[in-house]
């Protein structure tokens, strides 16, 4: 991924925030007498969380409290794991209508070896407006034709992608080929589904040769190196996983199909239609990162809550499910997003779990991210109410790996500024 030096001024001198990233942590922090979110040993009341080098060190009701600690009152607040935002383009992509600040694609289909986070700006004005609802880590995600690239796992608290990474090339991204849609005419059906049916043979054909790299690569390791199939020498080794983007029921069916044939460690990603496939995907074992919790029905005849409940009947079939959001500035609805979820069936609990510590296990970071354990990053938020609540969420501190992160964004200094207005 590219951009050419106009367009780089532009983005990381235009559109660049001016919030600092935090000071590494320099001495005990307790919060004292928080309720206590844990995602893994359910919610503490009444307890303190103590953090010591960027790391959780104790949790519970009396605790020892180093000297020189810096304690912060929780009563009556509510502290939970960073949230984590899946299948995000945060830092790929500003302004949607301006071309220069967007860098979410390459050219071509066959582009498994691109790196979404050499393109990241870690200066984008919208990550502040993210990391103020709650979010802490995303998923920074490339999109395409067919293979897009890689994604990777960062802090949304960092001078520069090297300090904010924290797990590189989690996975490849594959675009699954859609079927031309219903309101395509007649007379240009079979043109359409001509095409369709040529990126699938395209699709496969790609998959071959990538299968014929590794299986040449394995045996002899010095031959000469192909980057876009050697990329994928982790799909074919269990090392890595392939995110196919699928939404229809046909997409998802054949992507279940092809997996059956080739065995790669994948997960869905869209998945609209994924609840008709529930048990399909539970019997594979294929998680879903579910994309469209606000979403709206997609035939006349569905359920107007459908979108609503999809989490639900997925998690009730025993299909591993991720909420997340494939937008840039619009991830920031993320605890929301599960805070609905959660009110169509699927519970508060699992609904946490769906944007904490289950994302943190399908991108491979568990022991790091994604719950409120002894020995995991202190990476939290704390709370004036529910999180998950339109009403009363209100993020009033963050720490990424024990650093005070500044909530300040340009929403709030616009508020601000427009509050004055008319003022005498």
């Amino acid at each position: 991924m590219t951009l050419s030096a106009c367009a780089l001024a532009f983005s990381q001198s235009a559109l660049a925030h001016d919030m600092v990233p935090g000071a590494k942590q320099s001495q005990p922090i307790v919060i004292k007498g928080a309720t206590l979110h844990t995602v893994t040993n359910g919610v503490l009341t009444n307890s303190d969380l103590l953090m010591v080098d960027g790391k959780i060190s104790a949790i519970g009701q009396n605790i020892t409290i180093p000297q020189n600690s810096q304690i912060i009152d929780g009563t009556n607040k509510h502290v939970y794991p960073g949230l984590i935002s899946t299948v995000s383009q945060l830092g790929l992509r500003e302004i949607e209508a301006v071309k220069a600040t967007v860098d979410i694609r390459e050219v071509g289909d066959d582009n498994p070896h691109l790196l979404a986070e050499a393109a990241y700006n870690p200066d984008s004005e919208i990550i502040p407006t993210i990391r103020s609802n709650g979010i802490t880590h995303v998923q920074v995600t490339p999109a395409g034709h067919l293979f897009g690239g890689q994604s990777s796992v960062i802090n949304l608290d960092a001078w520069n992608i090297e300090d904010g990474l924290v797990k590189s090339t989690v996975g490849v991204h594959l675009f699954w080929p859609s079927q031309p849609p219903s309101w395509v005419s007649e007379k240009r059906r079979p043109k359409a589904m001509k095409r369709y049916h040529q990126k699938l043979t395209r699709l496969n054909d790609l998959v071959e040769q990538s299968k014929r790299y590794y299986t040449a690569y394995q045996a002899d390791s010095s031959i000469p190196q192909d980057v876009r199939w050697h990329a994928m020498l982790g799909l074919w080794q269990g090392e890595k996983t392939l995110y196919v983007h699928a939404e229809d029921i046909n997409e998802i069916e054949q992507a279940l199909r092809f997996n059956q044939q080739h065995g790669f460690k994948m997960v869905i990603v869209g998945g609209s239609d994924a609840w008709m496939a529930a048990q399909e995907l539970a019997q594979q074992n294929v998680p879903v990162i579910y994309t469209h919790a606000f979403g709206l029905p997609q035939r006349g005849d569905e359920d107007i809550d459908q979108a609503f409940k999809t989490p639900h009947l997925l998690k009730q079939a025993g299909v591993t499910t991720v909420i997340g959001y494939e937008s840039a500035w619009d991830s920031r609805s993320l605890a929301f997003a599960a805070g609905m979820a959660a009110k169509y069936g699927l519970g508060k609990a699992a609904a946490l779990e769906a944007i904490t510590l289950t994302p943190a296990k399908v991108l491979g970071v568990s022991d790091k991210l994604g719950s409120l354990d002894v020995g995991k990053s202190a990476s939290v938020i704390i709370s004036a109410g529910d999180v998950l609540d339109y009403q009363t969420h209100h993020v009033e501190k963050m720490f990424i790996d024990g650093r005070v992160v500044d909530l300040n964004n340009r929403h709030r200094q616009l508020y601000d500024k427009y509050q004055q207005k008319g003022q005498k």
